[in-house]
This record gives C-alpha cells, sequence and structure tokens, in this order.
C-alpha cells in the first residue's frame, strides 16, 4: 500500500526491530497496549507477541478498514481517528495499559504530553521517533531543552535501539530511535516551574539570567543574587540546569 507523505508514513518492516520495540514495551502484568499509528499493522504483530489485546489508533481510513484482515482471530481494535483530537476517555482500555507507535515526527511532542498528563496515563510509552528528538527527550545537564525538562518532569526517560533511515519504505531522511517514558506517580515539579522552564529558554543560547531579568521583568542583580544564594554559575544558559535547580529558583522567585 502506497504511503501518504501527509501523515508522515515510513514502513518498518525488520521483524527483530519490531520485536525489540515490542518487548520494550512489555510490562509484567499489563495485558493491553494502545498503538497509535499502526500503518500496515507489522509492529501490531510483534506487540501481539506480548500482549493479549492491541487497539490501534489510526488517522488513515484504507488502513483502518484493512488492519483487522491481517489479523482474524486476534483481539485487535481498531479506531479510525487522529489519536490528537481522541477522548482517550471513550477507549475501553483497561487500569493498566501501554502505548506504543512508530510516530510520525511532527507529532511528537503534542503526543507525549498528551499521554504524560492524561488522567488515565499509561505504565509506559514506548515510541519510535526521529533520533534527535529521542536524544532532546533523554538528554543530560548542557543539554537540556524544554522538550526534554517537561518530559522528564513526568517520566524517567531512556533510549532504546537505534533505527536506521535504510531500515524504512521508503527511507526517512534521518535516522530513528526508541525512546521509553515511564511516568512518574509524582511530578518533580510544578506547572509554576515548568512556565519558568519555558520563560528561561525564550532565548536558549543567552545567559540564563539575562532571560529571566528580562522574563520576569526584575533586575539583573535580583536574579543574580538568587544564583548566587543557590551557588549556581551566573554564566550558566538554560541547557545547563537540572530540574532541581529550576524548582529551587522558583521557590527563592516566591520567598
Amino acid at each position: 500500500m502506497k504511503n501518504r507523505k501527509s501523515l508522515g508514513q515510513h514502513w518498518l518492516k525488520d521483524r527483530d526491530i519490531l520485536l525489540d520495540i515490542a518487548d520494550s514495551a512489555s510490562v509484567e502484568g499489563v495485558n493491553e497496549v494502545l498503538e497509535i499509528g499502526p500503518g500496515l499493522g507489522t509492529l501490531t504483530s510483534a506487540l501481539f507477541q506480548f500482549f493479549d489485546k492491541v487497539t490501534a489508533i489510526e488517522l488513515d481510513d484504507n488502513l483502518a478498514n484493512n488492519l483487522p484482515k491481517s489479523f482474524p482471530g486476534k483481539n485487535l481494535q481498531v479506531v479510525h481517528e487522529d489519536v490528537l483530537k481522541l477522548d482517550l476517555g471513550t477507549l475501553d482500555l483497561p487500569e493498566k495499559y501501554v502505548v506504543a507507535g512508530n510516530i510520525p515526527y511532527y507529532i511528537t511532542s503534542p503526543i507525549i504530553q498528551k499521554f504524560l498528563h492524561a488522567e488515565h496515563r499509561p505504565e509506559k510509552i514506548v515510541i519510535l521517533i526521529q533520533k534527535e528528538v529521542a536524544e532532546r527527550l533523554a538528554a543530560e545537564p548542557g543539554d537540556y531543552s524544554t522538550l526534554g525538562l517537561s518530559a522528564q518532569i513526568y517520566a524517567k526517560v531512556t533510549l532504546g535501539p537505534l533505527v536506521k533511515k535504510e531500515f524504512f519504505t521508503p527511507p526517512p531522511k534521518v535516522d530513528s530511535q526508541v525512546v521509553i517514558l515511564e511516568p512518574l506517580e509524582t511530578p518533580l515539579a510544578s506547572e509554576t516551574t515548568m512556565s519558568l522552564i519555558k520563560l528561561g529558554f525564550i532565548a536558549p543560547r543567552k545567559k540564563l539570567i539575562a532571560n529571566l531579568a528580562i522574563g520576569l521583568h526584575k533586575s539583573r542583580d535580583e536574579i543574580k543574587a538568587i544564583f548566587a544564594k543557590l551557588n549556581l554559575n551566573e554564566n550558566a544558559r538554560p541547557a545547563d540546569l537540572t530540574i532541581e535547580n529550576w524548582c529551587a529558583i522558583e521557590k527563592e522567585l516566591k520567598a
């Protein structure tokens, strides 16, 4: 079946890689997976090696109609819907479920945010995305971004298998990588702190003190005093600070 470029469709057919992704998604005692963008069903087939039921969300009408024909006798539910518009409450999901999928690059961030902030969150989110974006999600101090921090506040983030572009049909322009997100029971920071982080990244390459002074309408000396009290380098840029650093700054601003 011909891919639709507008939907970012690239088919992954390597059986070993697909099984690695499905295995990464498995959680003891969890029998159902919500698959995003099943496409031709190659990952769906691998997921059935680890799960009893697959609920597949597919936007492409042709693919949604054809998918059940490939899995006769399997416990497969296909939902023809845009995952970003889908009300998860309308799905008959069990108390514990996981999310898996080969995600179009352009909707990576909104999909992650949707499930990390869902009322009924999954036990794990395992998605194949653009390698560069995967690395940003799992970044460490010095390479942080709002995307990475917004994910790591709500989940433990680790990288899975690297998938070279030649394993796809048609090949995308870049390599992909699996990223594994395990939602935390309690977020590491508040929404207020997240708002401060976004403010700090208004100019990522500039010194954080300057960004905060402008964004908070405070003098640089006021922000410098907070940095000195917290033993933070006054030359630090937004990408250098940990979640704990941001929480400490937010606390001092409230004091």
